[in-house]
């Protein structure tokens, strides 16, 4: 699907109307370990179609993305409005070997740094809410908005995975 990055955004904050994002957030380590609770390592690792990710390569995908905004939002911290460099996310899932972790691990990962990063955002002030940086796609992304998109985001890939194991069991 190639849509624009407000597309993007539209469709990913959509995700989270009306709900509390870092609510949201405080719960996705535990979705992500009961949806794949029993299910083998071989079916997660097994994606829906050739060109798709499997749930194992969206765990792994979500712990290397919580990386990412960690470093994104103490970068902003630390300066504001500093640039923000985008990824290339299909490039990680093969020079990270996201075929071959286990995607247990990957949720342990995830769950470490979502917990340091929601230790830090729980301290930030009023103003600390509004900095932003320049994504170099998106444009000015201010802490509050990362902290929306991140819950979407959570919530987007929550519902492949258990669309995924699903249609696996």
């Amino acid at each position: 699907m190639n849509e624009t990055a407000q597309q993007y955004i539209r469709r990913i904050v959509a995700n989270v109307e009306g709900k509390a994002p870092l609510v949201v957030q405080a719960a996705t380590a535990r979705k992500l370990e009961r949806l794949i609770k029993g299910v083998p390592p071989s079916t997660l690792r097994k994606g829906p179609a050739a060109d798709k990710w499997s749930a194992s390569d969206i765990v792994a995908h979500l712990g290397d993305a919580e990386i990412v905004i960690g470093f994104r939002l103490r970068l902003i911290l630390g300066a504001p409005g500093a640039p923000i460099a985008a990824y290339d996310q299909d490039s990680w899932v093969t020079s990270g070997h996201y075929e071959k972790r286990d995607p247990r691990k990957s949720v342990q990962q995830f769950r470490l740094a979502r917990e340091a990063n929601l230790d830090l955002l729980k301290s930030l002030t009023p103003e600390q809410w509004k900095q932003y940086g320049m994504h170099s796609e998106r444009g000015r992304e201010t802490i509050e908005q990362m902290v929306r998109m991140t819950a979407g985001h959570d919530v987007n890939h929550l519902r492949q995975i258990e669309v995924i194991v699903r249609k696996r069991s």
